[in-house]
């Protein structure tokens, strides 16, 4: 009989699921294959059910003419879902051990946000906050906690930068009570005010220390709820199309925009993970502006979905707007989107002025294509799949110079 070989010892900090309760410390930022758990993913999966619901009303505002309304409402709650989203994303990827209370809190944080997602219809027509705010609470409320649970096991500065997040946290639900109990003029100015409050919670609570986060881990986490959004376009675009296309039988007026949309939807995946962005976060000042630049690509993402379902209703005449106002619906997050991402992403992996100015020149072109009717969407999806061919294409030249400078400096 041959004696087993030994386990192969976990790596310090990674989960050790011999215990259900553990302490709930630091993992190492240099772990090896770091990946996403099955609880993030269905994490990612349950937010974009409020992702979705924040679409619909976006839909339903644009549709019935009140497009700067149905902009500030959507913008408004989606800040929510995506800030209590990329919290959790970075505290899991520094303390995630996968214990029985880690695993309960984060529960928590998804019924926060189901019911988050259940108040944004009511937030949208009635401008009634409450649910939202209350969903908000819960989610926040359960962060606080993981950072109390973080803080006992922390030393030093650990410690402090720990409290310091529990406590900012916990001060900003203060504030958005204002949503509530304010007079409706002053809600914006609201909102305005507690997002600065938020996005300075995490620059002054890691004065103190950095915390622990993966590199390769956050990209992944990024990569997968941009994945997911694009999925849930799809998915409500789709449903549209078939839906107009059984109540009124428009083949020809919903087929343009159906092929434009999956143009642009492949064309924006294609567009994203075309560099491996893991390698450029080598730092949290550029984390930071990664991380928080994220709430633009997101939201463009979701709202490109909207806009295709507009541009349905408004091809069958469901929609009392314009053409072009439907075509706008579409067009104008299609190039916040290609721009977020090169600013973000693709700007520092381009080498050379005719790369870099590829996705800029492609945002404009998409744009001037919302002043081309019924064609507009079908035309944006076409230049966006031009991008990209044009992208491969360049990127292969300079590969191949590479490559030969490379064979001529050996040879010599």
């Amino acid at each position: 009989m041959t004696s087993s070989s030994p386990p192969t010892p976990a790596p310090s900090g990674a989960p050790k699921p011999s215990r259900p309760l553990r302490r709930l410390t630091a993992r190492e930022r240099g772990e090896a294959h770091r990946v996403a758990s099955s609880l993030e993913l269905f994490f990612d999966l349950c937010f974009v059910v409020a992702v979705a619901q924040a679409g619909v009303q976006l839909v339903h505002a644009v549709a019935a003419g009140h497009a700067g309304e149905g902009i500030l409402n959507y913008a408004m709650v989606f800040f929510a879902i995506w800030w209590a989203w990329m919290n959790f994303s970075w505290f899991a990827s520094a303390y995630d051990n996968d214990d029985a209370l880690y695993r309960v809190v984060t529960l928590v944080q998804i019924a926060g946000v189901l019911v988050l997602a259940a108040g944004v219809s009511r937030a949208s027509t009635q401008h009634d906050f409450l649910l939202v705010l209350l969903g908000y609470v819960i989610m926040r409320l359960a962060m606080v906690w993981q950072w109390l649970r973080a803080a006992k096991s922390a030393p030093g500065a650990e410690r402090t930068m720990a409290l310091r997040y529990a406590c900012g946290v916990l001060l900003c639900q203060i504030g958005w009570l204002g949503l509530v109990v304010l007079p409706e003029p002053a809600r914006p100015w609201v909102f305005l005010v507690m997002v600065v409050a938020e996005l300075c919670v995490p620059l002054y609570a890691e004065r103190a220390q950095n915390t622990s986060w993966h590199p390769h881990h956050i990209a992944e986490r990024y990569g997968l709820f941009t994945i997911i959004v694009l999925g849930e376009t799809i998915a409500a675009a789709t449903v549209a199309v078939k839906s107009a296309a059984d109540e009124h039988n428009a083949l020809g007026e919903l087929l343009p925009i159906a092929a434009g949309g999956l143009l642009i939807v492949f064309s924006a995946w294609w567009i994203y993970f075309v560099v491996p962005i893991h390698g450029h976060l080598r730092s949290s000042r550029r984390a930071f502006v990664w991380g928080y630049g994220h709430y633009l690509v997101f939201a463009s993402a979701a709202a490109i979905g909207a806009g295709l379902e507009v541009a349905v209703e408004q091809a069958v005449g469901k929609a009392h707007i314009s053409t072009l106002s439907a075509s706008a619906a579409v067009t104008l997050p299609t190039a916040l989107y290609l721009l977020t991402v090169w600013a973000l992403h693709a700007r520092h992996f381009k080498a050379g002025l005719t790369q870099q100015l590829v996705l800029p020149a492609t945002a404009l072109l998409v744009i001037c294509c919302t002043f081309l009717g019924a064609w507009a969407v079908l035309a944006a999806g076409l230049v966006s799949a031009v991008s990209v061919a044009v992208g491969v294409v360049l990127t292969a030249r300079a590969s191949g110079r590479e490559r030969a400078a490379s064979a001529t400096a050996a040879a010599g």
